[in-house]
């Protein structure tokens, strides 16, 4: 059973995730849709959000950043050079910040964490640096805390996420190759503490050969969270 029922989570395949907050916000999270491999046909459009959390750069992360933030109007929020970009795209409903910040919108916090990872999208040609990675703790309205990796490695100070924090919930990647595998992010779960571990970016190249059976054998007792792409669980 999931550790809190009062909010909903969506995977859309690999990174990409809709929330909908104890307080009925929805949160869209790294949208990619059109080209993702394993976002369902009838969910490839996003046309209601209130707030857009992108963690980095990346096409599989960002790649329907933009008709998105049109579609929908949502205030986006990024690290300050991914901001300012996608500002030339038209996109000008942003709030820019940098890790270690947090910042309130409306009855949620948001905090930018550290990530161990590359933010750049290739654009006219070449890549476009975007700032750092970055991870997200999310604090709703009724006190429920997430915490939301991104793609990264296993690092130290994810022991801080726990101290500072406490997340109920973590997202974490374990596809290995590009982010941390199952051995890493059964680690990173023991660091930060979380009592349901959602995986996520796996599976949708076959170069990401973590899977949610490898964590659950690493990690027994634990509650682990595995959706299937399109899948709420409430």
């Amino acid at each position: 059973m999931p550790a809190s029922t009062s909010l909903s989570i969506t995977w859309l395949g690999h990174g990409t995730f809709e929330l909908v907050s104890p307080g009925g916000k929805r949160i869209v999270i790294d949208p990619w849709l059109e080209q993702n491999p394993s976002c369902p046909a009838d969910r490839k459009k996003i046309d209601r959000a209130d707030l857009i959390l992108a963690t980095h750069g990346h096409f599989d992360h960002i790649g329907d950043l933009v008709p998105v933030a049109r579609a929908t109007g949502a205030k986006l929020i990024g690290i300050f050079e991914l901001c300012a970009w996608i500002g030339k795209k038209g996109v000008q409903n942003s709030s820019p910040m940098n890790i270690g910040g947090s910042q309130r919108v409306g009855d949620i916090t948001i905090t930018m964490v550290p990530a161990v990872h590359s933010s750049a999208f290739v654009d006219d040609g070449g890549p476009v640096y975007l700032g750092e990675a970055a991870g997200y703790v999310i604090r709703f309205e009724d006190g429920l805390t997430v915490y939301f990796a991104g793609d990264t490695a296993l690092f130290g100070d994810m022991r801080l996420i726990k101290e500072m924090y406490e997340p109920t919930i973590a997202f974490l990647p374990i596809g290995d190759h590009f982010t941390m595998g199952p051995e890493a992010a059964a680690r990173a779960a023991s660091f930060v503490g979380a009592r349901q571990i959602v995986p996520m970016h796996y599976g949708t190249f076959p170069l990401l050969t973590g899977t949610p059976e490898r964590l659950k054998e690493l990690m027994p007792g634990v509650d682990i969270l595995q959706l299937k792409p399109g899948e709420t669980a409430r």
